[in-house]
């Protein structure tokens, strides 16, 4: 645990690989239901919540960095299987998705589709730093 006066150490990484050719909005509303799968399934990873000096009070978030970073569509079928292969199970958003009108039609999506052809646009891990380096490997930051 870090106090206020040093600098944190995370054991752990969270990156999020977007396809390189999304549209801004697309990039930033999958981005953010990635997280919301980390989020959900890490409940360590949430800091307390915020209060500024009147009182009020602010939602809790994560405690670390998310690192974004952008590849081809084949980096992210490589991503995927790279994550399984170390037992990390990655939060992903397909294509499909943004034609979906909510939860259960997102989730009937994806099952409807082997793993090897997801139609990936998105993918998050969470896990310790070398492990999701090599997930990521080959991706850039997101400009």
């Amino acid at each position: 645990m870090d106090t206020p006066d040093e600098a944190p150490r995370w054991a752990t990484k969270i990156a999020v690989l977007l396809r390189e050719d999304l549209p801004t909005w697309q990039a930033l509303n999958v981005t953010a239901f990635l997280v919301s799968g980390i989020t959900a399934t890490g409940p360590e990873l949430v800091g307390e919540p915020y209060q500024d000096a009147d009182g009020t009070g602010y939602l809790p978030m994560l405690r670390q960095p998310v690192l974004v970073l952008t590849g081809p569509a084949a980096l992210l079928r490589t991503a995927r299987d790279r994550a399984l292969e170390r037992s990390l199970t990655p939060a992903v958003f397909t294509a499909d998705l943004f034609s979906t009108p909510g939860d259960v039609q997102n989730r009937a999506a994806v099952r409807a589709v082997a793993g090897a052809d997801l139609d990936l646009v998105g993918l998050a891990v969470h896990g310790p730093k070398n492990a999701v380096d090599k997930v990521v490997k080959g991706a850039r930051m997101h400009p």
